[in-house]
């Protein structure tokens, strides 16, 4: 059987937990930290810092670095969200096909559920090395207000990576 995992996918931080015996287990990332930041850091080179790591390059090259994706998902080019999010972000934010939300980091431009999706991904590596095994689904929490758009996006961000997403928990 499948071992499906929890994660709580936050604007600021996430963390991935498992139930078993009755317990809910929060699975600690590689620096044994139970939570992790929602921030992911894109290098000149290519390389891709997720968690922790990411959040401590904010302050070295905020350009290249991605915070608070989670306020843009599902949200619309024009929307009063993304129009706040322009003035207070150091990263770019683009328009992209039908008026939807990308953020551009050097010459790419990513989908914001590109972006969720490597703070997932993160989240599914730290169970994978903590249960030792491959992990496929996943529930993942959204807020109560979230609207169709926001929760497909989060959707499509948990199928981008790698898990079928057995169900959004408001």
């Amino acid at each position: 059987m499948a071992t499906a995992i929890g994660i709580d996918l936050g604007t600021s931080n996430s963390c991935v937990a498992i139930a078993r015996r009755g317990r809910v287990e929060v699975l600690a990332n590689r620096y044994d930290e139970p939570i992790s930041a929602s921030v992911v850091h894109f290098d000149a080179d290519g390389v891709v810092e997720v968690g922790n790591r990411a959040k401590t390059l904010a302050i070295h090259d905020p350009e290249r670095t991605v915070t608070a994706a989670k306020r843009l998902m599902g949200r619309y080019f024009f929307s009063e969200e993304v129009k706040k999010a322009k003035v207070v972000c150091s990263y770019k934010i683009v328009e992209g096909p039908n008026h939807s939300v990308r953020v551009k980091v050097g010459e790419q431009a990513f989908a914001v559920p590109e972006i969720s999706a490597l703070v997932l991904r993160e989240m599914k590596e730290i169970a994978e090395a903590r249960l030792g095994q491959t992990v496929t689904q996943a529930v993942i929490t959204v807020p109560a207000y979230f609207n169709d758009s926001q929760r497909q996006a989060t959707r499509d961000a948990g199928r981008i990576a790698g898990l079928e997403v057995l169900r959004l928990l408001n």
